[in-house]
């Protein structure tokens, strides 16, 4: 196959002609003498391919076309004078050999395709000639190849075509001017560029408009024009920034602002080349245009930081120098040891250090040889206990005993810290203090904190029962002692109220009996006198108003007792032994209690389950319950929610006080029963009730759970047994 020839395809119609012919036969008969012997010695030392042929096959083939079709003259003369001809071309062929054999005059040529021995296609231009023969007439086909022609031609043409998307498709913009300085390329990212279309600017020698409000020659009109000979002339015509590119000869490039490219402009890097045809001739030239204004903009900026940087460093420098001198004046005048050390050297040291350790007057390497460990292994264990921490980049704090000059045991604090912790083998400093005297004073303090934490813890107990008592005693008392005082008087209030109505219904039965008498009968004087004390009196707006007086004084009066009642069931003072007592009850009395410090802010709701009678002191439990309440009521400043839960789980009971409020973080739900602490202003609270409450529910046997987020709120439980502390109750 030559270098041009097609990819072999299926066997050609002439190959199954042939094997139709000779059955496949290896030997074939020879072919036949049909010219004449002068005529076919003459055709055969034609170079061009032909054949003759006489309407039927073929009488002859010179060697050029048995080399062409890949077939010998013995199988060409066996088969129809068409069957070399592809599929598509053998119906032109055969009737252009048909013209050729009728007709004396010229034929024009035929393009056709061959199909060779090998399955290859060629591309042939044919033209026939009618020759006489000794039998007739014949057709004489000259052939010539155009297989390498078609070749280079569709090569061409789609170099073309790959060339113009590479210009179209490129990312950069570029444009190609021709010699007479004509756009013949202006692809899609010149477009964007420059805001100016293809249709506007293909053809056109405008080429500055794009980029200048006058003409101004560019780069590519420079080059075509052959005025880049002279640098100096091309610089003043193209700018001061027009160099010869570095990487490619007879190439320029240049980098420019265009104001008009965009809202604020562009910064645009232009490189121009010439282009020359395949004899050596200029054609044209072009031109590339990148956006460098990102690229400025970063240079910009790293100027601006650069500048900035470097009065930085100025700065900082005058500022380490004056740091230095500080340095020097705080090691000598520190009032504790300051040494740094190296390898198990020392390089530095101050005054404070040497009289800690008796050792003035001593350089840093006698200071180095010195021993100030008491032995070997404390040493070793202080070795090993800082090595791994400095190493990490970390400080360390130890105290331990060191020995002078004179052997004085003296106990002292390190604080040791790497100069530069990325560095593992940096130098240390280290900051000693002498803190004998306070570890002697500590030792003393130690004991004498052992000594009052004994006593503490027997005070404690009889504090917090001393506290209990005392606050449960002036509660019960001052509830006892109002409900008291307030009885006397709702009770004479409200017997003077039923007189009252006794004897205003009286009246108002006196006045409707005076309202049936005719009034004319009466006196003139004596009744205009009745009807003014009428007028002014309004008796039937009294007769009207008074019965819904009275029902509203007895309302009141009936809520004072109420509350009287809810004040002795709270205070509980003539049943302070152990009873059975309804929680639910006492919940709901002591809520009555407080309702003062709650119902103006606080909105209640009751979720209250049937409880059976516990065993219990209702007065300290009511007042578990005040205590819980009113938090919840503190812990909402504005308008909030409280749910009151109460539910029975086999031998215990759990009352349930949950807020919407601030909530509490872990820090302050790990103190809230702690004496004394609170978290209200100073005034506002003893910090004493949930400790009080803590007290109370532990004293029934009873436990108090808590549940907190910040910014949610708070949920108390308080979980009491049935049958009373010292009682066999199963876990709730």
């Amino acid at each position: 196959m030559l270098e041009f020839d097609t990819a072999p395809r299926e066997a050609s119609g002439l190959a199954k002609a042939l094997w139709a012919a000779t059955g496949g036969a290896s030997v074939l008969p020879p072919a036949p003498e049909v010219l004449d012997p002068v005529c076919v010695h003459a055709l055969s030392a034609v170079s061009a391919p032909l054949m003759v042929h006489d309407g039927e096959r073929i009488v002859f083939a010179n060697a050029a076309l048995q080399r062409l079709l890949g077939y010998s003259l013995a199988e060409l003369c066996l088969v129809p004078h068409y069957a070399w001809a592809s599929e598509a071309s053998i119906e032109p062929v055969k009737a252009y050999g048909e013209r050729c054999l009728q007709t004396q005059d010229d034929l024009p040529t035929l393009e056709c395709e061959a199909l060779t021995a090998n399955g290859s296609v060629r591309h042939l231009e044919i033209s026939a000639s009618r020759v006489a023969g000794p039998q007739g007439p014949l057709a004489l086909l000259t052939c010539t190849d155009l297989s390498d022609m078609r070749h280079v031609q569709d090569s061409l043409l789609n170099v073309g075509r790959v060339m113009y998307q590479i210009l179209e498709n490129n990312p950069v913009a570029t444009f190609v001017i021709d010699t007479e300085h004509r756009i013949t390329h202006w692809n899609a990212a010149c477009v964007q560029l420059t805001g100016l279309s293809a249709s506007e600017m293909v053809g056109s020698d405008q080429t500055w408009r794009p980029f200048f409000s006058e003409p101004r020659p560019l780069m590519v009109d420079l080059i075509v024009d052959g005025k880049v000979i002279d640098e100096s002339e091309l610089q003043r015509l193209a700018g001061a920034n027009l160099r010869a590119s570095p990487s490619l000869p007879g190439a320029y490039e240049t980098e420019d602002y265009f104001p008009q490219f965009g809202q604020n402009g562009r910064w645009v890097f232009c490189t121009a080349a010439p282009l020359y045809d395949t004899q050596g001739r200029l054609i044209g030239a072009i031109e590339t245009l990148m956006d460098v204004s990102r690229r400025h903009a970063a240079e910009e900026e790293l100027k601006r930081h650069q500048q900035e940087l470097e009065t930085l460093v100025a700065e900082r420098s005058a500022e380490l120098l004056r740091s230095h001198q500080d340095l020097d004046a705080f090691l000598e005048n520190a009032s504790v040891g300051i040494l740094c050390t190296s390898k198990r050297q020392i390089l530095r040291s101050n005054k404070k250090f040497a009289q800690m350790f008796e050792m003035e007057g001593l350089s840093n390497a006698e200071m180095a040889a010195f021993n100030y460990f008491p032995d070997a292994a404390a040493y070793k264990a202080m070795r090993n206990m800082a090595r791994p921490t400095l190493q990490a980049g970390q400080s360390v704090m130890h105290e331990m005993e060191l020995r002078t000059a004179s052997n004085q045991l003296i106990w002292v604090q390190l604080i040791a810290y790497p100069a530069n912790p990325g560095d593992p083998d940096t130098a240390v400093w280290w900051l000693l203090q002498d803190r004998s005297e306070v570890m002697r004073a500590q030792r003393e303090l130690v004991n004498n904190y052992r000594q009052i934490q004994q006593a503490n813890a027997r005070l404690e107990d009889a504090q917090n029962q001393l506290l209990q008592s005392e606050k449960m005693a002036s509660i019960g008392q001052l509830a006892a002692g109002v409900a008291h005082e307030i009885n006397n008087p709702v009770g004479f209030v409200a017997s003077n109220l039923g007189t009252l109505r006794r004897y205003i219904e009286s009246m108002l039965q006196l006045n409707g009996l005076y309202e049936t008498i005719n009034h004319a009968t009466l006196p003139d004087e004596l009744r205009k006198q009745i009807e003014c004390l009428r007028q002014e009196a309004d008796f039937e707006f009294i007769q009207e108003d008074l019965p819904q007086l009275l029902r509203e004084s007895d309302d009141g009066l009936g809520r004072v007792k109420k509350i009287v009642q809810d004040l002795k069931d709270f205070s509980r003072v003539d049943q302070a032994d152990w009873q059975d007592a309804d929680l639910n009850q006492g919940l709901e009395s002591t809520l009555n209690v407080v309702r003062h410090e709650i119902k103006y802010k606080v909105e209640v709701r009751r979720d209250y389950g049937p409880l059976p009678p516990v065993r219990c002191l209702a007065a300290q439990l009511n007042q578990v319950f005040m205590n819980l309440i009113v938090n919840a009521a503190h812990a909402m400043p504005g308008q909030g929610l409280l749910q009151l839960r109460t539910e029975a789980q086999g031998d215990w009971v759990c009352i349930s006080v949950r807020d919407n409020g601030q909530g509490m973080p872990p820090e302050v739900m790990r103190r809230i029963f702690d004496p004394f602490f609170t978290t209200k202003p100073v005034g506002q609270g003893t910090g004493l009730g949930l400790s009080l409450s803590f007290s109370i529910v532990k004293k029934h046997g009873g436990r108090i759970e808590v549940e907190s987020e910040p910014g949610v709120g708070s949920c108390f439980k308080v979980w009491i047994p049935v049958q009373g502390p010292g009682t066999e109750t199963t876990t709730a």
